[in-house]
Order: C-alpha cells, then sequence, then structure tokens
C-alpha cells in the first residue's frame, strides 16, 4: 500500500521534504515504518522518530505494533510552557 507521509519541523528538515508517498507492506506496523524512516534518512531522522510521536487517523500513536493507515504525521518532541 501507499503510505501518505507528512513531516513536521525537525521532521521535515531530516526528510528534505514536507510530504511524500512511500510504498509499505500491506500489514506494515509503526515499528516497521520507524525502522524505514530512521534506515532511509539518517541519525537525524532517528532521533525523531523514538522521542517524536505520529498521527494515525488523527490519534496520535507510538506503539510500534499499531497498523498503519494511509496518512501518517510525524511530529518531532514539542517543547511546551
Amino acid at each position: 500500500m501507499i503510505v501518505q507521509i507528512r513531516y513536521f519541523a525537525a521532521a521535515a528538515d531530516a526528510a528534505g521534504c514536507e510530504e511524500e508517498g512511500l510504498v509499505v507492506a500491506d500489514e506494515s506496523t509503526l515499528g516497521a515504518l520507524m525502522t524505514l524512516l530512521g534506515e532511509r534518512y539518517g541519525p537525524e531522522m532517528q532521533k525523531v522518530v523514538t522521542s517524536g510521536s505520529f498521527l494515525i487517523d488523527r490519534v496520535v500513536r507510538r506503539d510500534p505494533d499499531f497498523p498503519l493507515s494511509a496518512r501518517i504525521d510525524v511530529l518531532p518532541p514539542f517543547a511546551g510552557g
């Protein structure tokens, strides 16, 4: 399946783009996507995927066993105040 990935802030910097479509296996999980992104974009993206969060179907997800959907947002950690 093709997953539409949107990157924000440090994730976009690491990926070199704000959005892209990636082909993944139909039964892919968030953990598989995290591994793929880290391998594809290197240490800066690895920092994002290990400390950031993901929106899948508009809900924050961090469980590596969670199945992917057609659209994923990759969010770096944010400082609050």
